[in-house]
């Protein structure tokens, strides 16, 4: 696939496009995070305000997915979100959007890259059970995939599982927390 890889806090006239993928991209996979167009506009306005980055890449001058990076720490920022239009998924444009931020990301002279990866729809083994305390490890280390959940993705973009939150965002409906050490390719 040809694309184009673009600065979207630089492109105006796609912050509008940009919203409608990543409204459609969540709404597809049954999380509301982003109920409507007007939300998904002041996400796009979020992420690509200073200092933060956000990287788009088109095919054919159509926006087929981005990804925005923000500050977290010092020298380790936060991934999100990473959208890619329905339609584009699976065709290599999330794992192009991961290199173009994380290089970017080394280029600012930061070392690491965290993002969560929320479990709402009970599509990993986190979801199947009460997570607590004593058993939060284990747990972790016996993480499955169910149902094409995401940070298998992530991980073969190179992120690790480094930690979770129970229950954020419901019973059973964990955030996994994931990180990339930048310092080493």
């Amino acid at each position: 696939m040809d694309w184009t890889e673009i600065d979207l806090s630089e492109q105006l006239s796609l912050h509008e496009e940009a919203a409608s993928v990543l409204l459609d991209a969540f709404l597809a996979r049954g999380i509301a995070s982003w109920p409507n167009l007007e939300s998904a506009r002041k996400e796009v306005e979020h992420c690509v305000a200073e200092p933060n980055l956000c990287i788009g890449l088109l095919v054919n001058g159509k926006l087929t997915g981005w990804v925005g990076l923000r500050p977290m720490y010092d020298k380790t920022w936060e991934l999100h979100p990473l959208v890619v239009a329905p339609a584009n998924q699976g065709q290599g444009v999330g794992g192009a959007l991961v290199q173009a931020l994380e290089q970017r990301a080394r280029e600012r002279g930061l070392i690491g890259i965290v993002l969560g990866t929320d479990d709402e729809n009970f599509e990993t083994s986190l979801s199947q059970t009460d997570i607590n305390g004593s058993n939060a490890l284990d747990e972790m280390q016996r993480l499955t995939n169910l149902n094409h959940h995401p940070f298998e993705f992530y991980q073969k973009c190179g992120y690790s599982v480094v930690g979770m939150i129970p229950n954020a965002n419901g019973k059973n409906k964990p955030d996994i927390f994931m990180w990339k050490d930048l310092t080493v390719e």
